[in-house]
This record gives structure tokens, C-alpha cells and sequence, in this order.
């Protein structure tokens, strides 16, 4: 499996480290909280199609979730880099089941489409 590359931490000075773990880091818990908490967790941003379609998607299924809303295209973009950053998923939607990152609108459509979501959601809880 690939893994994502990241900048290892023993190549980032201590000042920059601390400044990456404070950044919007009351989102980034609020994020890792609700995902945590609940089955299936969207997040997302007003105006945003993609976001609109997913939530869409998931009620015309019948699948219940949480959504939390972090501005539009024009406000709070620095705690949506904060949750990008913490999820290293590039945009917005962002669905997560049973605690892991689905993808966005693409992959979860694809999921409901071949009920791999509604599988992952019939498993018992870990």
C-alpha cells in the first residue's frame, strides 16, 4: 500500500512544529471528534456543489450522518486548510464511515453505487 509522503517531523525545527500542531488545532479536534463519535461524518463548506450533492446522495439512501460546515469559498479557509492538512485529503467534501476517510463526492458516490458503503456500515463497530 502507498502511503502518503510527508515531511518527516526530525527535518521540521521545533518552532515550525509547534506552529503546525496549533493551527486551527480546535477544528482539527472538533473534525477528529465528530468522526470519532459518529458513523458517517461529512464535511464541508457552504455554496460548494460537490457538498450539496453528497448530502443529497446520503439522504436519498437513507443513511444518516453529521455534517459540519466551515465557511464558504470566501470565509474560513484557513480552518479548511487545517482539516485538509489533518486529513490529507486535497478537498471538500470530506466523508468519513466508521472512523476512515471515504474520499469526497466521487468516491462516495461510487461506494453507494456498488454498497460497499452500506457494508462498511452493517459491520459491527470496533
Amino acid at each position: 500500500m502507498n502511503h502518503r509522503h510527508l515531511l518527516p517531523s526530525d527535518r521540521i525545527l521545533p518552532s515550525a512544529l509547534r506552529h503546525i500542531s496549533d493551527f486551527h488545532a480546535a477544528t482539527v479536534r472538533e473534525v477528529s471528534e465528530a468522526v470519532s463519535h459518529h458513523d458517517v461524518v461529512v464535511v464541508g463548506m457552504a455554496q460548494n456543489p460537490h457538498v450539496k450533492n453528497v448530502r443529497k446522495l446520503l439522504n436519498d439512501a437513507g443513511i444518516a450522518f453529521t455534517y459540519l460546515e466551515y465557511g464558504s469559498y470566501f470565509s474560513q479557509w484557513q480552518r479548511r486548510l487545517a482539516i485538509k492538512q489533518w486529513s490529507g485529503w486535497p478537498t471538500f467534501p470530506q466523508v468519513f464511515v466508521r472512523g476512515a476517510l471515504l474520499g469526497g463526492e466521487d468516491l462516495t458516490k461510487a461506494a453507494l453505487a456498488d454498497g460497499s458503503l452500506k457494508e462498511l456500515l452493517a459491520k459491527p463497530k470496533r
